[in-house]
């Protein structure tokens, strides 16, 4: 057997309510553009709404008119999507509750995750959406995932509970001196005062 490798999120699609609450909320509320629309190829009295949320890579929404928002939190059952989190940079994050605020959207606040902050609210068709800032830029070369993979093996190896920011810096700095070179012979933290 061979494995079907994945190399990303193509696209998520859901499914929602009328077309003008998914443009006011994901491009209105979330600032995703609004790239193309088209039929349902499988459902032709449905449209295909599709937005970009920030990387290149699209939510897609199914809409109907005929459909209304349910106020209600969706199914959480077992194969049920819990939360879609969206990456959004530090300045924006810490906006973000304010901003949630002058609409009147409930939302948890924030909340410490150890490697990043989180805030969460309901889109409209009661769907949990996880606004997500990273405490930590990876260095040239990593990704946000090397580094949690590597923050992870340090956090086990001292039998810690959580990933911390500790844990974080130590797996940057791990990452760094395994991927560059230096002249010095010696390469162990110093205190030259």
């Amino acid at each position: 057997m061979q494995k079907l490798q994945s190399q990303g999120v193509h696209h998520i699609t859901l499914v929602g309510a009328g077309r003008q609450t998914s443009i006011d909320f994901w491009e209105g509320v979330l600032g995703m553009p609004f790239i193309f629309e088209q039929p349902n190829l499988d459902k032709a009295s449905e449209s295909h709404l599709y937005f970009d949320p920030g990387d290149g890579r699209l939510i897609t929404i199914f809409t109907d008119e005929s459909r209304t928002p349910e106020k209600r939190r969706t199914p959480t059952d077992t194969g049920c999507v819990h939360h879609i989190a969206f990456a959004v940079s530090r300045v924006t994050f810490v906006q973000a509750v304010a901003r949630l605020d002058e609409r009147a959207i409930r939302h948890s606040g924030v909340k410490d995750r150890g490697f990043m902050d989180s805030i969460y609210f309901e889109d409209p068709l009661g769907l949990l959406i996880e606004l997500a800032s990273y405490r930590f830029e990876p260095p040239a070369g990593f990704t946000h995932a090397d580094v949690l993979m590597q923050a992870h093996k340090i956090r086990v190896a001292r039998g810690d509970y959580a990933i911390a920011e500790v844990h974080l810096a130590d797996a940057i700095q791990a990452l760094v001196e395994r991927s560059r070179s230096t002249l010095s012979e010696d390469r162990a933290p110093k205190n030259p005062y």
